[in-house]
């Protein structure tokens, strides 16, 4: 139990490749983004598809679940680390996050003379890209949700939440509050010994500042009710049933009805159940991006 349990949290991010499969090799690139140096790949032909990592994450997380290999064979293929992350700079201020971190996406997409593309958000990587769509909806062919719906609003519970995670982060005991919130309800958790010491080794080469103030930027990423009404591109979700987020992609379907949804059986947040990692997850957003071709 103990070993799986280590499992558990080692893969919680995606952060710790090795444990998982090696990565493909690609080719790092860089652009400057408002001052920010931002790390990206660009591989594959055909409609763009741009990927957005999770919190914590890197392009590595795309290549170790193997996302990006299978996209490219029909599809181009950009995958960024977002600031704060991977390869990118690491800002500690908090006003070098929050829209900054969407405005890294139109940015990016500028410099590779790109006009529209599907964006494909995880995790964190879904609150950047619902805020993306509302921003930018002229430059997104469709957009994909996975493990956890755009942020409608940020209640005291989410200040609460964030408070707590980032004064982990600034006094050095990592990603506990985090690790403890997204582990699947209703089943064992790891000890209390195992969470201990992955909140501190599951932070890899991350900043733990920097990740500070990620988090404490998040809040601007919220969705009114007008951004919501002027949506029109085609939407979808993807979700694990065991996942404790998924309640937030219940409440955005009563909110956009015609939001397609995706619910994985059994399927976490993440760790080695993670939606991300099952086959139903890379087969549906092929699928749907597939079907909804741009101009």
């Amino acid at each position: 139990m103990v070993r799986r349990s280590f499992l558990f949290v080692c893969v919680l991010f995606g952060l710790l490749a090795p444990l998982m499969q090696a990565q493909p090799t690609l080719q790092d690139q860089f652009f400057n983004s408002n001052g920010v140096k931002i790390r990206y790949i660009d591989v594959g032909h055909g409609e763009p598809v741009v990927l957005v990592h999770g919190f914590t994450g890197s392009i590595g997380s795309w290549t170790t679940l193997g996302t990006i290999e299978k996209l490219a064979k029909d599809f181009r293929v950009i995958a960024f680390d977002c600031r704060g992350h991977g390869k990118s700079d690491k800002p500690h201020d908090a006003s070098a996050y929050g829209t900054a971190m969407v405005e890294d996406v139109a940015n990016l997409l500028d410099h590779l003379n790109i006009r529209r593309a599907h964006i494909v958000g995880y995790s964190m990587g879904t609150v950047i890209a619902g805020k993306f769509v509302t921003r930018h909806q002229d430059r997104v062919i469709t957009a994909t949700f996975g493990g956890v719906a755009p942020l409608l609003a940020w209640t005291e519970k989410n200040e609460r939440d964030s408070e707590e995670l980032v004064s982990s982060l600034e006094h050095g005991k990592g990603l506990r509050p985090l690790i403890l919130r997204l582990l699947p309800p209703n089943e064992p958790r790891p000890s209390d010994e195992v969470i201990d010491q992955q909140a501190m080794t599951t932070l890899g080469q991350n900043d733990p500042l920097a990740l500070a103030g990620v988090y404490r930027g998040l809040h601007e990423l919220k969705l009114s009710n007008d951004d919501l009404k002027a949506v029109h591109v085609p939407l979808f979700a993807v979700v694990g049933s065991a996942d404790p987020l998924r309640a937030s992609v219940v409440e955005f379907k009563a909110v956009m009805p015609a939001l397609q949804v995706v619910v994985i059986e059994g399927a976490t947040h993440a760790g080695p159940r993670g939606a991300a990692g099952r086959p139903e997850f890379i087969a549906g957003v092929h699928d749907f991006i597939a079907a909804h071709h741009g101009p």
